[in-house]
């Protein structure tokens, strides 16, 4: 284990090693950590302009926004879905259910050119808006799907309760049973949290020569402008991993709690 923990940290061992050295440097001794870290690199890569994507700062705020309302959208819509086919089965909710499950097998990439042309008409191309409804409806059927498995396995007392309480069946879900659904939340928000953020191709379709362009696209750029300074380059990639990175070691434990309970279910 200890080995293998190792190997799993030697990528991030290199990444901050190059981006806390100074140019000359990299061309001496490129794996060794720095004796004199420049932090600078960090104030440096932050400030400096990439091109069309208008600056990293634009691109944290691009991928915040998007990434932000998007999860926000799927755990909504998600967990609403799920709680209608877990807990009334029929010919309808169980059609539901097996087309959301054709979605997630089907590669969404395949509609993108129908998809491109429907934005365009309708104006949401290079928009906010845009970029949140188009991963909604990419992303939807992953969401039902970890949801259901997971209420399913939900003892169905404390909803009996509620209602024998007088509570509608809005009131149940939301004062009862999405509170439970915490783990699976957790699990949901990292995971579709993970794909938007790092999407690249995406993105550089619908936002390209927006101004509006996210964090991986600014990389990109950005590498594509300094490509012989490579401390800047690793350090623009440190500051576009860093809000992921403590999102993902803040939700972790509720993520394990998750897969364990959709197993379980």
């Amino acid at each position: 284990m200890l080995v293998l923990a190792v190997v799993f940290c030697l990528p991030l061992f290199i990444l901050f090693s190059v981006a806390l050295k100074a140019p000359e440097d990299l061309f001496t001794d490129a794996l060794a950590f720095p004796t004199d870290p420049h932090f600078d690199n960090f104030s440096t890569a932050w400030e400096s302009n990439t091109g069309r994507a208008g600056g990293l700062r634009t691109a944290l705020v691009s991928s915040l926004i998007i990434t932000g309302c998007a999860v926000t959208a799927l755990i909504v819509i998600g967990s609403l879905c799920a709680y209608v086919i877990a807990r009334r089965p029929g010919k309808l909710t169980n059609t539901l259910y097996v087309l959301f499950v054709l979605g997630i097998i089907v590669p969404f990439q395949l509609g993108i050119l129908p998809l491109f042309v429907m934005f365009r008409k309708l104006g949401l191309i290079g928009t906010y808006l845009g970029m949140v409804v188009l991963w909604v409806g990419i992303l939807t059927p992953l969401t039902v799907f970890l949801y259901t498995g997971f209420v399913r396995a939900l003892p169905r007392d404390y909803e009996e309760a509620a209602r024998m309480d007088g509570a509608s069946t809005w009131r149940t879900f939301s004062r009862v049973v999405f509170p439970l659904l915490r783990p699976i939340t957790g699990t949901v928000a990292i995971l579709t949290g993970l794909f938007i953020w790092n999407d690249f191709f995406v993105s550089l379709i619908f936002l390209g020569g927006s101004g509006r362009e996210t964090l991986p696209v600014a990389v990109y750029s950005f590498v594509g402008e300094y490509l012989t300074q490579w401390n800047l380059v690793f350090a623009t990639v440190i500051i576009a991993l860093l809000p992921l990175l403590l999102f993902f070691l803040i939700a972790q434990k509720q993520m394990i709690r998750g897969f364990s309970g959709g197993i379980r279910g």
